[in-house]
């Protein structure tokens, strides 16, 4: 059972999520690529896409050790989805498929009321681009 969170208590805000691999340059032109925005480099270990909900922050694998020894491995993700909230999915899927050849599901509407295309990055991660489009949908995400 989780218990509610006072309004005394500080609120949390998720500011960014990290993918490790072993080839930053490589990811970080896939990301540049299919979302169309630029990567900001702070070393050449490490990342950051910003968007207006947060970062994808992109770390090699030698920055590992800095969180203590094997506490992540690259390209080994089976949990995770990244998702971008888009305009037109289908669009963006005419725009992407020019530049990715790695498409798991192409624009499908899901039965929560996105509309989404699932590719995988170069390490294999999955990435969602979708776009609500059932009335519930488009509430939630403010469209």
């Amino acid at each position: 059972m989780t218990t509610p969170i006072s309004s005394s208590r500080r609120q949390h805000s998720l500011v960014s999520v990290r993918l490790i691999t072993d080839d930053v340059a490589r990811l970080v032109d896939f990301y540049e690529r299919v979302s169309g925005m630029p990567v900001r480099w702070s070393t050449p270990d490490f990342a950051e896409l910003e968007t207006p909900a947060g970062r994808l922050a992109i770390g090699s694998t030698c920055t590992v050790a800095l969180f203590g020894h094997d506490a992540a491995r690259a390209a080994d993700n089976h949990s995770a989805i990244i998702e971008f909230l888009v305009d037109d999915v289908d669009a963006e899927y005419e725009r992407i498929r020019q530049t990715t050849t790695e498409v798991v599901i192409t624009p499908t509407t899901m039965p929560w009321g996105n509309r989404s295309l699932v590719l995988r990055d170069p390490d294999g991660n999955l990435v969602n681009f979708f776009t609500p489009v059932t009335p519930e949908a488009r509430a939630k995400f403010g469209r």
